[in-house]
């Protein structure tokens, strides 16, 4: 069991070509890629946490205390007792717990849309690898430039983890949606593990963009202007829970999640209304040769970045078949590194305004280029099942 303390992220160096892009302490190892599926939370209120009977049943019968969990059993990681199926996913709000100084040291009968005619000419295709594409500040405030992102936080055997993450539209909630979508392997630690705990999502974290010097000892405000978001539910591919790994790229197709989430401190407003805007959800893109270009946003956190600021690359993209059968992924020139993972890949839309494609999931150990999955029937069905969950 490791202690209650603040641990700097750090980049999980991977050997070879494919390492997820989450970011955390202890051994370097970034996080994984895979399938999400689904992970459900428990909901806080001013009573205490609320938790379905079925989910008190399984809790019990791992021993859990929700009481004892609160008061740092959390920080117990025997494996026996760390939760990994499904509908295992427990996440209670511990007010409190993400302080500044945390933070900063923590290193998913109408007719269905037509299918791109040409989307299966990328099945096993792989394009040269890009040219490094140098990662750009966001410009700030982040609140104006990039409202819909921001930094996840979590605690994982090593340590308190980040990755990064955006806000989605819920269309069981028009103008209100309190979904947040970011990597599976920045949730689940997927075929060696569980349930990553105390996942908890900051939109515009350090909107000022301010180095880390000036975040030492600094006011919550200033580090989260936007509030601290915990994540009630939470689904991933059962790809990534079956699959999924630090390195190698096994799953990482499939390596995106879906978060609802739920303030520290309720004001009323949904995490849309709060932060000003969400992104719509492509689950029907265009072939990769359609793209024009993406843009990726992430806050990472491996040397030379300390996961303080947001930042940002924009390429066209190619494509990265790890496995013929396996749905090729977007593939950028791309210089950010650990802590990126679960970042948005924004493009042009239809409509010409911009939708959300896909996230970072992977990348060589020496940074230069990120890949993210297609987002299509298995993510969509994610998407649609968490948003169904809170009608």
């Amino acid at each position: 069991m490791r202690p209650n303390r603040p641990v700097t992220a750090i980049l999980c160096a991977a050997a070879l070509a494919v390492t997820a892009a989450a970011c955390g302490p202890g051994d370097g190892e970034a996080g994984g890629d895979a399938k999400p599926t689904v992970a459900a939370s428990v909901p806080s209120g001013a009573d205490g946490i609320k938790i379905p009977d079925q989910l008190k049943d399984k809790l019990k019968q791992h021993g859990i205390d929700l009481e004892k969990w609160r008061g740092g059993e959390w920080k117990n990681w025997n494996k026996d007792d760390w939760l990994r199926e499904a509908g295992d996913y427990i996440n209670p709000v511990i007010e409190g717990l993400w302080d500044p100084d945390r933070m900063r040291e923590a290193a998913k009968v109408p007719q269905p849309p037509a299918i791109d005619p040409d989307a299966g000419k990328d099945q096993g295709v792989t394009d040269p690898t890009p040219a490094a594409v140098a990662a750009k500040p966001a410009a700030t405030p982040y609140h104006s430039s990039v409202p819909y992102s921001g930094k996840v936080f979590f605690d994982g055997p090593e340590g308190s983890m980040v990755c990064s993450a955006t806000v989605v539209k819920d269309p069981a909630h028009p103008g209100k949606s309190n979904m947040v979508w970011t990597a599976g392997h920045c949730v689940h630690a997927g075929k060696a593990g569980g349930w990553y705990r105390n996942i908890a999502f900051v939109p515009s974290y350090n909107n000022a963009g301010k180095p880390a010097a000036q975040l030492k000892g600094a006011p919550r405000q200033q580090v989260a202007p936007y509030g601290v978001w915990w994540s009630d539910w939470a689904q991933t591919s059962d790809q990534w829970i079956a699959q999924g790994g630090p390195t190698g790229g096994a799953g990482a197709p499939y390596d995106f999640a879906v978060l609802h989430v739920t303030p520290e401190k309720s004001s009323g407003k949904s995490l849309e209304e709060t932060v000003g805007g969400a992104l719509p959800v492509e689950f029907n893109a265009p072939a990769v040769p359609k793209v024009a270009a993406m843009t990726a946003t992430g806050y990472p956190a491996a040397a030379p970045f300390d996961g303080q600021k947001a930042y940002q690359c924009t390429d066209k993209p190619g494509r990265l078949s790890l496995k013929a059968n396996d749905p090729v992924m977007y593939r950028i020139g791309c210089t950010m590194t650990g802590g990126s993972s679960g970042g948005g890949w924004v493009a042009t839309g239809s409509d010409g305004k911009p939708v959300l494609i896909s996230n970072t999931s992977i990348g060589p150990a020496k940074a230069g280029w990120l890949a993210g999955p297609r987002l299509g029937p298995e993510a969509k069905g994610i998407f649609d099942a968490v948003s169904a969950k809170f009608k």
